[in-house]
């Protein structure tokens, strides 16, 4: 074989990786170790491979716009505060440069996985945000098999090749519940969401930790993030023998839906019940009584993660971002349990 003739397919087999790992490591962007990268540039040098100037040029080329698939049905996302508010955020970024925002909603992973492929196939957009990570996340190999640019919010498991944007939820969680200790609420609950999620699981998890470390029983009914199982856990709850004077709800949304169903029921909050969210999406503020919360500012995630995409994209510079704690916001829905 000529050097003329070989291939990125040549490079790849001769190295025992993906097509995708080679443009990566040929193009010097990020997402493969050092190892890696390493191995395939010797082998490409071994082999006399060298770049096609017409089809450097097609993967060097932008989209100017970036990728948001979201796997969840879509009445959840239509009800759900924070995404709104992400896209908001993400949008404030894209704006100022005249690039754009792709977003596909779909129901399921094969779905998805579809949804992907033809956005980085066809280099309709130049990276993709990554939410809802799972705990067996099939996205982060997949993109890396594209040579996609992306970035996270939160930290995958196993760790990622991207950017990852972070935000300790653990000091808020200990602070609501010590909140709640504090007012004398000795049963409460949490409405979790979907723990398939990291984020879903991680909530729940450092809730459960907080509360048995009280010396109390963690109270757990799982849903998945929508209002219409957020109601219903609640009327699980209320209906249970000896009913929380107190649920910590996954996210706002949720615990909106709560208070509906408890105040439906003749429930004066928060003399009868304290109800709490996790989002601090602005829709608490307007609700009555007003909700307490932690500062989650859905807006602040989207910018964080549009710009570090856009370096990464532009600079080639991959940086993690720390956002600030979520802390507690305390506002009317919390009190001293009642009396029997």
């Amino acid at each position: 074989m000529s050097p003329v003739d070989v291939t990125i397919n040549d490079v790849a087999r001769a190295a025992g990786v993906s097509k995708g790992l080679v443009s990566l490591a040929l193009n010097g962007k990020p997402g493969v170790a050092v190892e890696t990268r390493d191995r395939i540039l010797a082998v490409a040098d071994r082999l006399g491979w060298t770049p096609n100037p017409s089809a450097r040029g097609l993967t060097t080329r932008r989209a100017y716009a970036l990728g948001l698939v979201l796997r969840r049905a879509a009445r959840t996302i239509e009800v759900d505060p924070f995404f709104a508010a992400f896209i908001a955020g993400v949008e404030t970024v894209l704006s100022e440069r005249g690039q754009v925002l792709v977003l596909t909603v779909v129901p399921d992973h094969e779905a998805e996985a579809r949804a992907y492929e033809r956005l980085a196939v066809d280099k309709r957009v130049d990276g993709f945000l990554l939410t809802d990570l799972l705990a067996d996340d099939r996205r982060i190999a997949l993109l890396q098999e594209y040579g996609s640019a992306a970035v996270s919010l939160g930290e995958p498991v196993g760790g990622s090749p991207f950017p990852v944007i972070s935000r300790d939820y653990d000091s808020g969680i200990d602070a609501l519940v010590a909140h709640l200790l504090e007012l004398g609420h000795r049963r409460i609950a949490h409405v979790s969401g979907d723990e398939r999620m990291l984020h879903g699981l991680r909530r729940r998890e450092r809730f459960e930790r907080a509360v048995r470390a009280a010396g109390l029983d963690a109270i757990v009914v799982p849903t998945d993030f929508s209002p219409e199982q957020g109601a219903e856990a609640t009327k699980s709850l209320l209906d249970s023998a000896e009913p929380p004077t107190a649920i910590v709800y996954g996210n706002d949304t949720m615990a909106i839906a709560g208070m509906g169903v408890a105040q439906e029921r003749g429930l004066r909050l928060p003399h009868d019940l304290s109800v709490t969210g996790l989002d601090g999406s602005q829709i608490g503020t307007y609700v009555y009584p007003t909700l307490t919360t932690l500062d989650n500012d859905p807006a602040g995630w989207g910018i964080a993660a549009a710009t570090a995409l856009l370096r990464l994209v532009e600079d080639g510079e991959p940086a993690d971002v720390d956002l600030p704690p979520a802390r507690l916001v305390v506002r009317a829905s919390t009190a001293r349990p009642p009396r029997h």
